[in-house]
């Protein structure tokens, strides 16, 4: 069976947009092409200090793979780009790439290294902007509000916006 796999994706060193589409590629490669895709958009980090501000995307990928080998994908393509994670105690920095798998349709879902939806989703603009851009009214599997009401009630007062081509 197929579910839709809600996909964030990030950028904070380098060639931003070029990063973002080299790893878009490289998904639909191993998932097939994306069905919907958000504008780009630019925030603050999250988490952490840096001069460098971030471009985050949502793509929403058809497949019928488990969440877990949706994962594997994820931090193939990640490692392919050169992401290294940081070492134990450091939770967030720069990164060339950063692909996170925050929902598998209205799965739930909890394993060592993987928790869907993300348990950070509702807490992040810059995950919230692009997702109400594709559905405002797309429902958290586990918090049961919409998209539009999860960024209405946001605590992060980063700043996100759309960037215009």
């Amino acid at each position: 069976m197929e579910t839709l796999a809600w996909i964030g994706l990030g950028s904070n060193l380098g060639d931003r947009q070029a990063l973002l589409g080299q790893a878009l590629m490289s998904l639909e490669a191993r998932l097939g092409k994306a069905w919907r895709l958000s504008s780009l958009y630019e925030s603050e980090p999250w988490g952490f200090s840096s001069p460098n501000w971030f471009l985050n995307q949502v793509a929403v990928f058809v497949t019928p793979l488990p969440a877990d080998s949706v994962l594997g994908i994820l931090l193939g393509v990640e490692r392919g780009m050169g992401r290294r994670r940081p070492e134990a105690g450091t939770r967030y920095s720069s990164r060339p790439i950063d692909i996170d798998l925050l929902m598998l349709g209205q799965q739930r879902f909890e394993k060592q290294g993987l928790e869907i939806p993300h348990p950070r989703l509702h807490l992040r603009r810059f995950v919230l902007e692009p997702l109400c851009e594709l559905e405002p009214g797309l429902r958290h599997p586990s918090l049961g509000r919409s998209m539009a009401e999860l960024l209405e009630q946001c605590p992060d007062p980063s700043r996100c916006q759309r960037v215009i081509p």
